[in-house]
């Protein structure tokens, strides 16, 4: 059996873990929203529509912070067709994703249901065919007491207390060709800039996302980063980052460790930030929105131009396998490894679009195998992320060449004295025996081992521990360290 080794010592802290890191996106796509978490006259439905089966789930799911309405959406999406009574909004055309957009769910819909779920809101303002004048009036319409046109307006429309949001995009995928209203870097830089001014004059106290590359892949990554942030620095405090990756022609090696893209990724980025802090000799450091990431099979998908105008069509509602949970939680441990500079992230998307939750109109929801290593890690991941360097043996991969066969996190909540490490094994043949030496806590005893399902028996002081091939896997520990 193949050996590796790690240490875990609360002197290896990486930084605080943001809560954030558990976000979800809602985005007006397929049936995310509509007959996903929205679906009046279901038998689970309250009295706004709002999918109470689907809410439960989302619970359990420990989802943080919810990003509305886009994605690709936004860039051609009017807000103002989202509030007031329902029987008088219109229905529009989606240019993003050719469907008919009926606007019964908008802003707020959306804000009842965040509440309910008891997550943080993440508003996108339109920024491909609109513009800063658009997004002030948007942030004075939730944000504003009252006493102006669209603050009363608001308060006319039943909620009479400013909802309160503190985290904004500044677009979406800016830099992608399919996109309504793609910018240059210089463009869109300078329309953020401008755009985020004005809103902090209106609220001083919020949080911007500018739009980084859609993709490691762009042709324009890195110098869009940079030329995007020469302008915006000032005004932003996050710049974004979305990937998805895929099982390539069976080669599920490859698959298994393309979260190594994903930490090349982060690096990447962060290191173009800090360039751009230094060129302008900025005493603030950015950090980054990893506002969409997941596994989407793309091999079906032969783009927008291929839809049919239709209400809420069934698009990329991938079958998860154990396989993809398991690739998930190798991202779930890149955020987690990068929690110093990685402030946000949002898995896309929450319901039935490349979705840990599936629902049917009219019926069930059910969790796929994705919903179970984002729960995991957002239930148990608390206070600070440390540092985790495995010794382990090399697997081979045609993509990335040789790859640790061994990928894990781990967090340490200072309150609690709880160490929890998330480990996962990407040789698809063998085992591995996990030595740990957990010296740096004392009185350190392993409480639960789960697995991708279910748990295995642990005895008190055990410190080797065998993780299956190709095994997402959760170790639980007790120490006699804590706060209190």
């Amino acid at each position: 059996m193949n050996v590796a080794q790690l240490t875990l010592d609360p002197a290896f802290r990486i930084g605080a873990i943001d809560r954030r890191l558990f976000g979800s996106l809602v985005e007006h796509m397929g049936r995310c929203v509509y007959t996903g978490i929205f679906e009046p006259g279901h038998p689970a439905a309250d009295e706004l529509g709002l999918r109470t089966d689907v809410l439960d789930l989302a619970r359990e799911l420990g989802v943080t912070v919810v990003r509305y309405p886009g994605g690709n959406f936004v860039s051609n999406y009017r807000w103002e067709d989202g509030v007031g009574p329902r029987e008088t909004r219109p229905t529009r055309l989606d240019l993003a994703w050719r469907s008919i957009e009926t606007n019964q769910f908008g802003l707020g819909e959306y804000m009842a249901w965040v509440r309910r779920l008891g997550a943080e809101p993440m508003m996108a303002v339109n920024l491909g065919t609109r513009g800063l004048t658009e997004a002030v009036e948007l942030l004075e319409y939730a944000n504003f007491p009252g006493g102006t046109r669209l603050s009363d307006q608001r308060i006319k429309n039943g909620d009479t207390e400013p909802y309160g949001i503190g985290l904004w995009c500044l677009g979406n995928e800016a830099d992608g060709p399919w996109q309504m209203g793609h910018k240059t870097a210089y463009e869109y830089g300078r329309l953020a800039a401008e755009t985020g001014r004005a809103m902090r004059r209106l609220d001083p106290g919020i949080e911007l996302v500018a739009c980084g590359s859609s993709g490691r892949h762009m042709p324009t990554f890195g110098s869009w980063e940079a030329t995007v942030l020469e302008q915006c620095y000032d005004q932003v405090d996050f710049i974004s980052m979305h990937a998805y990756y895929e099982e390539h022609h069976g080669d599920t090696d490859s698959f298994l460790a393309s979260a190594v893209d994903m930490d090349a990724f982060i690096d990447e980025v962060v290191a173009t930030a800090d360039h751009v802090k230094a060129k302008l000799r900025s005493p603030k450091r950015l950090r980054v929105s990893f506002d969409e990431w997941n596994v989407w099979y793309q091999r079906d998908w032969h783009g927008e131009a291929a839809l049919e105008w239709r209400q809420a069509p069934r698009l990329i509602e991938d079958d998860y396998s154990e396989i993809d949970a398991v690739v998930v939680g190798t991202y779930l441990i890149s955020l987690l490894g990068h929690a110093d500079r990685v402030g946000i992230a949002c898995q896309a998307q929450l319901a039935n679009v490349i979705a840990p939750i599936r629902t049917e109109p009219g019926g069930p929801a059910r969790k796929q195998t994705t919903f179970h290593p984002f729960a995991h890690m957002a239930g148990l991941a608390r206070g600070d992320a440390l540092r985790v360097e495995p010794v382990t043996h090399q697997i081979n991969t045609d993509a990335y060449g040789p790859v640790p066969a061994l990928t894990a996190a781990a967090s340490h909540d200072p309150a609690t004295g709880a160490v929890v490490l998330f480990a996962v094994n990407r040789d698809r043949t063998a085992p591995i025996a996990l030595d740990l030496d957990l010296r740096g806590f004392n009185g350190a005893q392993l409480r639960t081992h789960r697995l991708l399902h279910g748990e295995r028996a642990t005895r008190p002081g055990q410190v080797t521990v065998e993780l299956p091939p190709a095994s997402w896997n959760v170790l639980e520990f007790s120490t006699d360290q804590s706060d209190a």
